[in-house]
């Protein structure tokens, strides 16, 4: 009986492992189309290197790593693998739990943060000749998506607002603009997402801690019956 519930949890630890390589190969393949289709923002803060290219390369490296490590552990009932998927997910445990410390710790911050590289952002944009900019694609794609114009309103952009700041064409004399600003929107969204994130943090530490209990429990039984490699 406990032979059949041990091969059961070996075979269940491949398959969700399998699984999990598959959606890291995804996840590394989106980022990858995403940093060749779309050029990456040259903007000189801190927060321009958390790109969402960047974060998914980074993210489906990791997730095809660790899945990779855990399926050919259990399958070969190396110990030496299987701790090292242990390991491996309790260090990314700790790493959403401190990030998701930070952000309730520092969210003042990085709205200010935020703040700066709008207003950063939007100079570059209205510098002259600068409709074909990198920044000003930018601004154009988080007017459009979030429905907003400038970092507060409309005037923020003087007299060279862009159609991107109209529903439809700013024609006329007197062209209606979105009425509220992209930080006001950027923070709503943020907030309305806050939950999201939360629940889904909570459910990927939940995940990784039946990870590294399959794992371990694996590696005490091939460490008892001798199996696998030797440390």
């Amino acid at each position: 009986m406990a032979q059949g519930c041990l091969k059961c949890l070996k075979y269940t630890m491949c398959v969700a492992n399998f699984l999990c390589f598959i959606g890291g190969v995804v996840v590394l393949g989106l980022g990858i189309y995403m940093a060749t289709k779309f050029k990456t923002v040259d903007v000189k803060t801190s927060v321009s290197i958390l790109s969402i290219a960047n974060m998914l390369l980074v993210g489906g490296i990791i997730i095809t790593c660790v899945a990779f490590l855990g399926f050919l552990g259990a399958l070969k009932e190396n110990r030496c693998l299987l701790l090292t998927f242990f390991l491996l997910l309790f260090l990314l445990m700790l790493v959403q739990l401190t990030a998701a410390c930070l952000l309730l710790v520092y969210d003042s911050k990085i709205a200010g943060e935020v703040d700066n590289t709008l207003v950063k952002l939007l100079d570059e944009a209205k510098k002259p000749n600068a409709s074909t900019t990198e920044a000003m694609e930018i601004w154009n794609g988080i007017q459009t998506t979030f429905d907003c114009c400038g970092v507060k309103n409309a005037s923020d952009w003087g007299n060279q607002v862009p159609n991107s700041c109209c529903p439809d064409q700013c024609v006329g004399p007197r062209p209606h603009y979105r009425e509220k600003g992209c930080l006001e929107k950027l923070k709503n969204w943020f907030e309305e997402n806050f939950l999201t994130v939360g629940i889904s943090v909570i459910v990927l530490c939940v995940i990784e801690v039946l990870g590294m209990c399959f794992s371990m429990t694996l590696f005490c039984h091939i460490s008892r019956s001798g199996l696998g490699y030797k440390l």
